[in-house]
Protein backbone atom coordinates (compact mmCIF):
# COMPACT_ATOMS: atom_id res chain seq x y z
CA UNK A 1 0.00 0.00 0.00
CA UNK A 2 1.53 3.31 -1.07
CA UNK A 3 1.05 6.55 0.83
CA UNK A 4 -1.85 7.84 -1.29
CA UNK A 5 -3.73 4.57 -0.89
CA UNK A 6 -3.10 4.72 2.84
CA UNK A 7 -4.32 8.31 2.98
CA UNK A 8 -7.50 7.58 1.03
CA UNK A 9 -8.29 4.64 3.32
CA UNK A 10 -7.60 6.28 6.69
CA UNK A 11 -8.18 10.00 6.06
CA UNK A 12 -11.67 9.81 7.58
CA UNK A 13 -10.32 8.17 10.73
CA UNK A 14 -7.64 10.81 11.13
CA UNK A 15 -10.22 13.55 10.48
CA UNK A 16 -12.31 12.27 13.39
CA UNK A 17 -9.26 12.46 15.62
CA UNK A 18 -8.53 15.97 14.33
CA UNK A 19 -12.03 17.09 15.32
CA UNK A 20 -11.44 15.87 18.87
CA UNK A 21 -8.10 17.70 18.89
CA UNK A 22 -9.80 20.93 17.83
CA UNK A 23 -12.47 20.47 20.49
CA UNK A 24 -9.87 19.88 23.20
CA UNK A 25 -7.84 22.89 22.08
CA UNK A 26 -10.81 25.26 21.94
CA UNK A 27 -12.05 24.19 25.37
CA UNK A 28 -8.56 24.51 26.80
CA UNK A 29 -8.05 27.93 25.22
CA UNK A 30 -11.38 29.25 26.52
CA UNK A 31 -10.47 28.14 30.04
CA UNK A 32 -6.99 29.58 29.57
CA UNK A 33 -8.31 32.95 28.38
CA UNK A 34 -10.79 33.30 31.25
CA UNK A 35 -8.30 32.26 33.93
CA UNK A 36 -5.48 34.14 32.19
CA UNK A 37 -7.37 37.43 32.34
CA UNK A 38 -8.12 36.89 36.04
CA UNK A 39 -4.53 35.93 36.88
CA UNK A 40 -3.08 38.87 34.91
CA UNK A 41 -5.37 41.34 36.71
CA UNK A 42 -4.40 39.79 40.04
CA UNK A 43 -0.74 40.19 39.06
CA UNK A 44 -1.34 43.90 38.39
CA UNK A 45 -3.42 44.37 41.53
CA UNK A 46 -2.32 46.61 44.40
CA UNK A 47 -3.43 43.87 46.83
CA UNK A 48 -0.27 41.89 47.62
CA UNK A 49 -1.90 38.45 48.28
CA UNK A 50 -3.41 38.59 44.78
CA UNK A 51 -0.05 39.51 43.26
CA UNK A 52 1.69 36.77 45.25
CA UNK A 53 -0.81 34.13 44.14
CA UNK A 54 -0.68 35.21 40.46
CA UNK A 55 3.11 35.18 40.36
CA UNK A 56 3.28 31.83 42.13
CA UNK A 57 0.73 30.38 39.71
CA UNK A 58 2.58 31.53 36.57
CA UNK A 59 5.91 30.42 38.03
CA UNK A 60 4.66 26.89 38.73
CA UNK A 61 2.71 26.46 35.48
CA UNK A 62 5.44 27.80 33.20
CA UNK A 63 8.19 26.01 35.12
CA UNK A 64 6.75 22.48 34.98
CA UNK A 65 6.04 20.28 31.94
CA UNK A 66 2.48 20.07 30.64
CA UNK A 67 2.77 16.27 30.71
CA UNK A 68 3.43 16.33 34.47
CA UNK A 69 0.46 18.65 34.99
CA UNK A 70 -1.73 16.34 32.93
CA UNK A 71 -0.69 13.31 34.98
CA UNK A 72 -1.36 15.16 38.25
CA UNK A 73 -4.91 15.96 37.09
CA UNK A 74 -5.69 12.53 35.63
CA UNK A 75 -3.82 10.19 37.99
CA UNK A 76 -3.37 12.37 41.08
CA UNK A 77 -6.82 13.82 41.68
CA UNK A 78 -8.50 10.38 42.06
CA UNK A 79 -6.33 9.90 45.17
CA UNK A 80 -8.23 12.75 46.81
CA UNK A 81 -11.61 11.44 45.64
CA UNK A 82 -11.96 13.42 42.40
CA UNK A 83 -12.40 11.01 39.50
CA UNK A 84 -12.36 12.69 36.09
CA UNK A 85 -12.86 11.38 32.56
CA UNK A 86 -9.90 11.58 30.17
CA UNK A 87 -11.63 14.38 28.23
CA UNK A 88 -12.32 16.48 31.31
CA UNK A 89 -8.83 15.87 32.66
CA UNK A 90 -7.37 16.93 29.31
CA UNK A 91 -9.23 20.23 29.02
CA UNK A 92 -8.56 21.11 32.67
CA UNK A 93 -4.82 20.45 32.30
CA UNK A 94 -4.65 22.28 28.96
CA UNK A 95 -6.68 25.18 30.33
CA UNK A 96 -4.65 25.57 33.52
CA UNK A 97 -1.42 25.40 31.54
CA UNK A 98 -2.60 27.87 28.93
CA UNK A 99 -3.75 30.30 31.62
CA UNK A 100 -0.20 30.68 32.90
CA UNK A 101 1.05 31.78 29.49
CA UNK A 102 -2.02 33.86 28.61
CA UNK A 103 -1.72 35.72 31.93
CA UNK A 104 1.82 36.78 31.10
CA UNK A 105 0.81 37.78 27.56
CA UNK A 106 -2.01 39.96 28.87
CA UNK A 107 0.12 41.45 31.65
CA UNK A 108 2.84 42.40 29.17
CA UNK A 109 0.26 43.83 26.77
CA UNK A 110 -1.34 45.99 29.45
CA UNK A 111 1.99 47.22 30.77
CA UNK A 112 3.05 48.16 27.24
CA UNK A 113 0.40 50.90 27.26
CA UNK A 114 1.71 54.33 28.30
CA UNK A 115 1.15 54.70 32.07
CA UNK A 116 -0.08 58.20 31.34
CA UNK A 117 -3.24 56.68 29.91
CA UNK A 118 -4.22 55.28 33.30
CA UNK A 119 -3.28 58.50 35.05
CA UNK A 120 -5.43 60.48 32.63
CA UNK A 121 -8.37 58.13 33.19
CA UNK A 122 -8.02 58.45 36.96
CA UNK A 123 -7.87 62.22 36.67
CA UNK A 124 -11.24 62.05 34.92
CA UNK A 125 -12.68 60.24 37.92
CA UNK A 126 -12.68 56.73 36.49
CA UNK A 127 -12.22 53.79 38.81
CA UNK A 128 -9.50 51.25 38.12
CA UNK A 129 -11.93 48.76 36.57
CA UNK A 130 -13.56 51.40 34.39
CA UNK A 131 -10.19 52.66 33.17
CA UNK A 132 -9.05 49.14 32.31
CA UNK A 133 -12.28 48.35 30.48
CA UNK A 134 -12.70 51.64 28.59
CA UNK A 135 -9.14 52.91 28.08
CA UNK A 136 -6.46 50.25 28.52
CA UNK A 137 -8.01 47.07 27.10
CA UNK A 138 -9.25 48.71 23.85
CA UNK A 139 -5.67 49.79 23.14
CA UNK A 140 -4.00 46.59 24.28
CA UNK A 141 -6.09 43.96 22.50
CA UNK A 142 -4.47 44.52 19.11
CA UNK A 143 -1.05 43.95 20.62
CA UNK A 144 -2.34 40.82 22.34
CA UNK A 145 -3.71 39.13 19.22
CA UNK A 146 -0.44 37.77 17.70
CA UNK A 147 0.89 36.19 20.93
CA UNK A 148 -2.57 34.80 21.76
CA UNK A 149 -2.68 33.18 18.33
CA UNK A 150 0.79 31.74 18.94
CA UNK A 151 -0.50 30.29 22.22
CA UNK A 152 -3.47 28.80 20.35
CA UNK A 153 -1.12 27.10 17.88
CA UNK A 154 1.17 25.87 20.66
CA UNK A 155 -1.80 24.53 22.62
CA UNK A 156 -3.11 22.65 19.59
CA UNK A 157 0.25 20.93 19.15
CA UNK A 158 0.63 20.30 22.88
CA UNK A 159 -2.77 18.60 22.90
CA UNK A 160 -1.02 15.58 21.38
CA UNK A 161 0.22 14.80 24.90
CA UNK A 162 -3.28 13.79 26.01
CA UNK A 163 -2.84 10.60 23.99
CA UNK A 164 -0.86 9.40 27.03
CA UNK A 165 -4.09 9.17 29.06
CA UNK A 166 -5.89 7.18 26.32
CA UNK A 167 -7.72 10.20 24.92
CA UNK A 168 -8.66 9.33 21.35
CA UNK A 169 -7.50 12.44 19.54
CA UNK A 170 -5.33 12.86 16.46
CA UNK A 171 -2.08 11.58 17.93
CA UNK A 172 -3.79 8.59 19.52
CA UNK A 173 -5.40 7.77 16.18
CA UNK A 174 -1.95 7.84 14.60
CA UNK A 175 -0.64 5.42 17.22
CA UNK A 176 -3.62 3.09 16.81
CA UNK A 177 -3.42 3.02 13.02
CA UNK A 178 0.34 2.51 13.18
CA UNK A 179 -0.10 -0.49 15.49
CA UNK A 180 -2.83 -2.08 13.39
CA UNK A 181 -1.23 -1.56 9.97
CA UNK A 182 2.47 -1.79 10.90
CA UNK A 183 2.96 1.39 8.85
CA UNK A 184 4.33 3.95 11.33
CA UNK A 185 5.88 6.21 8.68
CA UNK A 186 2.59 6.71 6.84
CA UNK A 187 0.61 6.97 10.08
CA UNK A 188 2.69 9.68 11.69
CA UNK A 189 3.23 11.63 8.46
CA UNK A 190 -0.55 11.69 8.03
CA UNK A 191 -0.99 12.93 11.60
CA UNK A 192 1.66 15.58 10.98
CA UNK A 193 -0.15 16.75 7.84
CA UNK A 194 -3.38 17.15 9.78
CA UNK A 195 -1.60 19.16 12.48
CA UNK A 196 0.08 21.28 9.82
CA UNK A 197 -3.24 21.93 8.08
CA UNK A 198 -4.94 22.99 11.32
CA UNK A 199 -2.15 25.32 12.44
CA UNK A 200 -1.94 26.83 8.95
CA UNK A 201 -5.67 27.59 9.00
CA UNK A 202 -5.33 29.31 12.38
CA UNK A 203 -2.40 31.43 11.20
CA UNK A 204 -4.16 32.32 7.94
CA UNK A 205 -7.35 33.56 9.57
CA UNK A 206 -5.50 35.36 12.36
CA UNK A 207 -3.58 37.25 9.68
CA UNK A 208 -6.87 38.19 8.03
CA UNK A 209 -8.20 39.39 11.38
CA UNK A 210 -5.10 41.48 12.07
CA UNK A 211 -5.34 43.20 8.69
CA UNK A 212 -9.06 43.82 9.22
CA UNK A 213 -8.36 45.44 12.59
CA UNK A 214 -5.66 47.60 11.02
CA UNK A 215 -8.09 48.81 8.36
CA UNK A 216 -10.65 49.70 11.02
CA UNK A 217 -7.95 51.79 12.65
Amino acid sequence: MNFFQFLSKYAGTFAQGALVTVELTLCGLIIGLILGVLVSLMNLSHIWPFRWFARLYTWVVRGTPLLVQLFIVYYGLPQVGLQLTPFLSAIIALGLNSAGYVAEIIRAGIQSIDPGQMEAAESLGMRYGQAMRRIIFPQAYRRLLPPIVNEFVALLKDSSLVSTISMTELMRIGQTVSSSTFMPMQSYITAALFYLAMTSIIVFFSGKLERWLEVRG
